[in-house]
């Protein structure tokens, strides 16, 4: 006589599972337990290796952003272009970024992260290793090569914290996405320390495009070989929901995001941090190369390689302000999290605030006392915690301020100086958002947990408080 097997119900088979001294369904003719899911596991030393893949690849993205400005006056004098046409060059990165970040969003979040990010090294390292080899009268072909350099290294900016976010919880995803955004100010002052001092030892800034290549090829290499490709969700233990659940539309989740307060005004505070740290990393090596020449310390640049004192002092002081303001900013609101639920907008607005002055003095003590200037900008950049994202183009304003001057470097640093004025502005205005941040904090967080939201419900007060967790690391990377 046949045995059917039960057909399993949506908790497993609907019969008690056999004894210890089942041998088969071959041997005694029962039926064989039905498959469960395993949930997806790594071994913890593989975890810890792979994040170590992904922040060296981090330092490499953030070389990438501020290689250029650490040689921006080679660059200049290279193809002939002014401080404007400079902007744009900064400009056309930033924007192909900033389109193509949601696409690459929206491909990591179906579609297989580790192939979308491998395709984005390799689009970042050819893009830069082919604009080394641009003629200066065709400049514009640069320029669409950083734009190309752009779109790469938005898809690693975009899906790689997601990675990490899969392969840690709860805690140790706070540290491990601290260390990773810690790589972003070193990443940044290595940038203009690479560029410059290949400058200086080759007399090529070119030179400098064609060694990182050599480094991500080495990153390519290891991310392939020791970076999983996690399911969504598998750290929390949540791989059927988010493999198996039903995903919302882009459009759908667009509507969700711009309902949730908080999300909106932190986005916007980023925005203007961004917009401030942007202005400064790329332009601020420049802006004090022409104070030295100002107070006679330095002579001006007709000629390339000038001089790269300025990229170093400032590659290092960024590394340094950066490091020590990330980890300061991250235990400052661990503790305060304990008190005050609203902490991490709240040190994010008194960061800025405070940030205001400082950039102001900085600016305004540059034509009379330097080592004051230089003093004033660590500060700032200590309490902007290197956040970064998006730069815009400030020197079109000063652009407009030199129009009717004499062409001095007088006339050029001062114009320089008060295009930076905007950025006090901005980062008030950044202060203020993440204060309205704070106003709603608490009761978007409830209603993102909710059940029913499409969101996982958890009675972990850990868990709950995941979504400020995420949102304090991508304030203060």
């Amino acid at each position: 006589m046949s045995t059917e097997c039960p057909e399993p119900g949506p908790q497993g088979p609907q019969h008690q599972s056999p004894g210890p001294g089942w041998q088969g369904a071959s041997a005694v003719g029962l039926c064989p337990p039905a498959a469960t899911p395993v949930p997806w596991s790594l071994p913890r030393w593989r975890a810890y290796v792979a994040a170590a893949v992904l922040c060296y690849i981090n330092l490499l993205n953030y070389m990438n952003w501020f290689i250029i400005a650490g040689v921006l006056l080679d660059v200049q004098k290279f193809f002939h272009i002014s401080d404007s046409s400079a902007g744009l060059l900064q400009t056309v990165f930033i924007g192909c970024l900033l389109l193509s970040a949601p696409v690459f969003g929206y491909l990591g979040d179906r579609r297989s992260r580790k192939a979308t990010l491998s395709f984005g090294i390799l689009l970042w390292s050819g893009a830069g290793l082919s604009s080394s080899f641009i003629s200066p009268q065709y400049s514009w072909i640069f320029f669409l090569a950083r734009g190309v350099v752009g779109m790469g290294t938005a898809s690693y900016s975009t899906i790689a914290p997601t990675v990490l976010g899969d392969l840690f919880v709860r805690d140790q995803r706070t540290r491990v996405l601290a260390i990773f955004y810690i790589f972003i100010p070193v990443g940044s002052g290595l940038g203009y320390v690479l560029g410059s001092a290949v400058t200086e030892l080759t007399g090529n800034w070119r030179w400098a495009l064609r060694i990182m290549p050599c480094l991500e090829a080495v990153a390519l290499i290891l991310f392939i070989l020791l970076v999983p490709d996690p399911p969504r969700g598998a750290s929390e233990k949540q791989g059927e929901v988010a493999m198996g659940g039903l995903r919302s539309g882009w459009c759908e989740d667009v509507r969700y995001l711009g309902r949730n307060w908080s999300f909106v005004w932190s986005t916007l505070g980023v925005t203007a941090m961004a917009f401030v740290t942007g202005a400064l990393g790329f332009w601020a090596p420049k802006f004090l190369f022409e104070a030295r020449v100002v107070h006679g310390l330095q002579p001006p640049c007709f000629q390339e390689p000038c001089s790269s004192r300025d990229s170093l002092i400032f590659g290092a002081m960024t590394i340094v302000t950066g490091i020590i303001g990330v980890i300061v900013g991250a235990e400052v609101a661990r503790r305060y999290k304990k008190v005050n639920p609203r902490a991490e907008p709240l040190i994010c607005a008194s960061s800025l605030l405070a940030t205001a002055p400082c950039l102001y003095l900085a600016l305004v003590l540059a034509p009379t006392t330097l080592p004051a200037s230089y003093v004033f900008l660590a500060l700032g950049e200590l309490l902007l915690s290197c956040n970064w994202a998006v730069v815009a183009d400030i020197l079109l304003i000063s652009g407009a301020l030199r129009a009717g001057r004499p062409d001095s470097y007088l006339q050029r640093f001062l114009s320089l100086q008060q295009s930076f004025l905007c950025c006090v502005f901005a980062i008030a205005l950044g202060g203020s958002c993440f204060l309205l941040t704070a106003l709603y904090l608490e009761r978007d967080q409830v209603q993102a947990w909710h059940p029913g939201t499409g969101t996982p419900d958890s009675e972990d007060p850990e868990s709950q408080g995941l979504l400020s967790g995420t949102s304090a690391s991508a304030e203060h990377p």
